[in-house]
């Protein structure tokens, strides 16, 4: 584990620790806490929580700029902030590093796509537009990378295709909610599903050109065929 025994050691380790910084803002002279104060203290389980989302955040950025090859724990630990050894004490092995974090980013993605239309949307063009930006930014890309390297890595198979099903739900889920899809009626479900893997196929075509223009008429003729199909 890094050489690193015990938690306590580990994170103290992280250079940014939260408590250390506010130890040496209160000794500057003209920010020096008046005599009987007390510094915030920040409670060890948050400098923990936000130690974890620094590292998820910095393995989907790292996976989508360097590739599975690229994305070591060390070069994700460096550009999180924190030591190595604090690393592998939230994750033992860059499997679980790596596979929490698509499904961290893919879960805060699926509460933002929800925030946008907290009462329903009335044009169903922007639900499609909004469908298809999860597949066009980092996240995808990242992803994309995990799915390659689980083709070859047999460890690392099975639990990206369970992370990719569980995903594909709640997105699915969200799609059917936002578009009041009544799945009940025949063929509604697969009108939804061939709107999602329309939208992972822009996506893939987003990794090599930035094709903006085309995209922007392809979701605007789904939304067409999403009235309809949908009523």
């Amino acid at each position: 584990m890094g050489g690193v025994s015990t938690t306590e050691a580990a994170e103290h380790a992280e250079p940014t620790d939260v408590t250390t910084e506010a130890t040496t803002d209160a000794t500057r002279p003209a920010e020096q806490a008046p005599r009987g104060s007390r510094l915030p203290h920040v409670p060890k389980q948050d400098r923990s929580r936000a130690t974890r989302q620094r590292l998820l955040a910095a393995a989907v950025a790292c996976l989508a700029e360097h590739g599975w090859a690229g994305s070591t724990v060390s070069v994700v630990a460096e550009r999180a902030g924190v030591s190595r050894g604090a690393a592998q004490h939230h994750f033992r092995t860059r499997e679980d590093l790596f596979t929490a974090a698509v499904e961290y980013v893919a879960e805060e993605r699926s509460t933002a796509l929800r925030a946008l239309f907290p009462d329903g949307a009335a044009d169903r063009r922007e639900v499609v537009a909004a469908l298809v930006d999860l597949y066009t930014g980092p996240l995808f890309r990242a992803a994309l990378h995990l799915w390659v390297a689980a083709s070859d890595e047999e460890q690392l198979r099975p639990r990206v295709t369970e992370l990719e099903a569980r995903v594909g739900r709640e997105t699915h889920r969200i799609a059917v909610e936002l578009l009041a899809a009544d799945e009940s009626r025949p063929g509604v479900r697969e009108t939804v599903q061939g709107l999602l893997d329309m939208s992972r196929g822009l996506g893939l075509a987003n990794l090599l050109t930035n094709d903006g223009g085309r995209r922007e008429r392809v979701v605007a003729q789904w939304g067409l065929l999403l009235d309809e199909a949908l009523g």
